[in-house]
């Protein structure tokens, strides 16, 4: 995230808000005592540190020292802590709109994060955001469908599984993915790329260096699922992961574009 194209307070932002997440995450995946417990325990001492009192946990303290440094809405933090919350009672999720309301809670935030850092805010900026966020949160459920599944969560709606005529019983199978399961991936892929796509626009309206670190994270998106697309949408046999090149040549295929599209507009 702290990519070095990215101006020194930027990074000290970014560096803060990514640790207060993979705190929340830790607590809400690894944590062996009282999983909510410990979430309404971690969001009391997070206000508390938003109103300037000492944080219990030097991650807890550096995000609520960027948010006020850049005057920005915390709202997102405590999202984060929801959506583990969510994660503690909810195993599974029975239509694709209910997925996305897990989404706003899990992905979107740390979006609205990154341009808080960024210094931008806005309500386009925002939805085009909260677009590439959702989506790549659902490539990566795609890319972790069996590993996900033998740990008890299954992130493809129920109506979907039922459409496509896939028992949740196979995601745990060891592979090869049958033919309706691959039928149901290929359908999910494009619902993923198309939210990718939506939030495309973003590009146009970052300045510099913040253009491309979103560009990195929008392509790192598609080479995922261009990857699962190379492996027949095979979820199952082993996971499809992009190469670094891949993602780096969509980047700049997709900044390219931008320009020439702004250039057409000027």
């Amino acid at each position: 995230m702290a990519s070095w194209i990215l101006p020194a307070d930027v990074r000290r932002h970014l560096r803060a808000f990514y640790g207060f997440a993979r705190l929340v995450d830790e607590i809400g995946d690894s944590y062996r005592g009282d999983r909510l417990a410990t979430l309404d325990w971690l969001e009391t001492e997070t206000r508390s540190a938003l109103k300037g009192s000492a944080a219990a946990h030097p991650l807890i303290a550096d995000a609520a020292e960027s948010l006020n440094d850049l005057g920005a809405d915390p709202a997102p933090l405590f999202d984060l802590i929801e959506a583990n919350r969510v994660d503690q009672v909810v195993a599974s999720y029975r239509t694709f709109e209910e997925l996305l309301g897990y989404c706003a809670l899990s992905a979107n935030p740390v979006g609205r994060l990154v341009l808080s850092a960024f210094g931008q805010s806005g309500a386009d900026l925002e939805r085009w955001s909260d677009s590439i966020c959702t989506g790549l949160q659902l490539v990566e459920h795609w890319q972790d469908v069996g590993e996900d599944a033998i740990a008890g969560r299954v992130y493809i709606p129920g109506e979907d599984l039922d459409r496509f005529g896939v028992e949740p019983s196979e995601l745990r199978g060891e592979g090869p993915a049958g033919p309706q399961l691959r039928s149901l991936m290929v359908f999910e892929a494009a619902r993923a790329r198309r939210l990718l796509d939506g939030g495309t626009p973003l590009l146009s309206r970052l300045p510099g260096r913040l253009r491309w670190a979103v560009a990195g994270f929008w392509a790192g998106g598609h080479a995922a699922l261009d990857a699962m697309a190379a492996a027949d949408f095979d979820v199952l046999s082993r996971p499809a992961r992009p190469r670094r090149a891949a993602a780096t040549r969509l980047a700049v295929g997709a900044l390219i574009g931008t320009a020439h599209r702004e250039g057409r507009a000027a």
